[in-house]
């Protein structure tokens, strides 16, 4: 220990080895991660209130490239179809949505891994037992304006910059 204007420092290696342990190492492991966000999301998600907390999905809805807003936390029934989470998504987040028009884009809900339009008609839990690209309570999903031939989305990533 040595003292310069008033201060007291510890060349001790014991303090700096105390302070380095006490310092937060991130989440213990992903299980951890996904429950503090699915916690997070559940604060703040708006949907159906009337849906019973069982059946409820969060997600972290990350908006159409060109959005005023980025993302936005919802939450969805998870016996709804594709499609009508699109729909509500759509309504919930005051986007344009043709889908019942033959336009040349439709409102798609994408997965954030691989990128894939998921397929309307499909439900949501489906997707969340889907054993190659599950969708997990808590986590992240792409909704974005697709033309009709494209069937999922190249730069997934560009959306969480």
């Amino acid at each position: 220990m040595f003292t310069l204007t008033g201060l007291i420092f510890f060349s001790d290696s014991k303090k700096s080895d105390e302070v380095k342990s006490k310092k937060r190492k991130g989440a213990k492991n992903s299980e951890t991660a996904a429950k503090v966000a699915l916690m997070k999301l559940k604060m703040h998600a708006c949907g159906d209130k009337s849906l019973p907390q069982t059946e409820r999905i969060y997600f972290q809805v990350f908006l159409p490239k060109g959005n005023k807003e980025k993302s936005k936390p919802m939450f969805f029934c998870s016996k709804w179809s594709i499609g009508k989470v699109v729909d509500f998504a759509a309504s919930l987040a005051s986007l344009k949505n043709d889908n019942n028009k033959s336009t040349s884009q439709k409102l798609r809900l994408c997965h954030t891994a691989s990128g894939e339009a998921l397929p309307f008609e499909h439900t949501l839990e489906t997707w969340l037992s889907d054993k190659d690209y599950p969708l997990y309570n808590g986590g992240n999903i792409i909704l974005e304006y697709l033309d009709n031939d494209v069937l999922f989305i190249e730069d997934t990533e560009s959306y969480f910059r």
